[in-house]
C-alpha cells in the first residue's frame, strides 16, 4: 500500500536523516528502487526536503529532512495507521471469540 511506504519511509527520515536510501531499504526490507520511488514523491509533495551531508565520508550521502508540511503528513499517517490497526484489532478478537465459542460447543459433544 502506497500510504504504508510513505509511512514507514517518513517515520525512518524522521528517526534519522543521515540514511542512505539502501539503508532504508533494509531496514524496511523492500528495494532500493521502491524508497527512491517514495523518497521522490515525499519530495514532490514538499514533504521532505533534501541536502548533500558535507561530512558524509560517502559524499554522494544524502541529508534528508522532513519539513512542516512533512511532520504533519507524518502525524496524519500516523493517526490513520493507528486507526487502521485498531480496527484489524477489534475484529480479529471478534474473531478469535466466535472460534473460542465454537470451540466450547464442540468440546459438549
Amino acid at each position: 500500500m502506497k500510504n504504508d511506504k510513505e509511512f514507514d519511509v517518513l517515520t525512518r527520515l524522521g528517526n534519522d536523516v543521515v540514511l542512505s536510501q539502501r539503508q532504508i531499504a533494509d531496514e524496511l526490507q523492500i528495494s532500493v528502487g521502491s524508497v527512491n520511488f517514495v523518497i521522490k514523491a515525499l519530495i514532490e509533495k514538499g514533504w521532505v526536503k533534501v541536502g548533500n551531508f558535507s561530512k558524509s565520508p560517502n559524499k554522494t550521502g544524502y541529508l534528508y529532512q522532513l519539513t512542516p508540511s512533512g511532520l504533519t503528513a507524518k502525524l496524519e499517517l500516523t493517526r490513520s495507521f493507528m486507526l487502521r490497526k485498531q480496527r484489524e484489532y477489534e475484529a480479529l478478537k471478534s474473531q478469535l471469540s466466535v472460534l473460542e465459542e465454537k470451540l466450547k460447543v464442540g468440546d459438549n459433544d
